[in-house]
């Protein structure tokens, strides 16, 4: 996979090219400058694995990101707020007066 990264890098004009040509301005062979090419992008690839571990264990108690300790994802009994409460008792019912029908 690192192989064809790096071939992909020196087919066009981007930072692994320049890095590739900085290295066998130094007086690395093509092999040698391709494999410091090669160990650059492990390196690339290697923290972002390590960032994207890192991000998934620093995840909430519910295995989201960003999660509070008291929300519904975690707590088996979520708090209510008073507009989620239940009422009392039973809904009074109103009277309506019923619209005459239409022939």
């Amino acid at each position: 996979m690192l192989h064809i990264m790096a071939t992909v890098q020196l087919r066009n004009r981007t930072e692994g090219h320049a890095y590739f040509d900085r290295k066998k301005a130094t007086g690395k062979t093509s092999m040698e400058a391709m494999r410091a090419l090669k160990r650059r992008l492990f390196d690339i690839v290697y923290r972002c694995m390590i960032d994207d571990a890192t991000a998934a264990t620093a995840a909430g108690p519910g295995g989201q990101r960003e999660t509070a300790t008291g929300s519904s994802v975690t707590d088996s009994h979520p708090p209510a707020s008073s507009s989620e409460k239940s009422l009392p008792g039973p809904a009074e019912t109103q009277n309506r007066t019923l619209l005459p029908a239409v022939s």
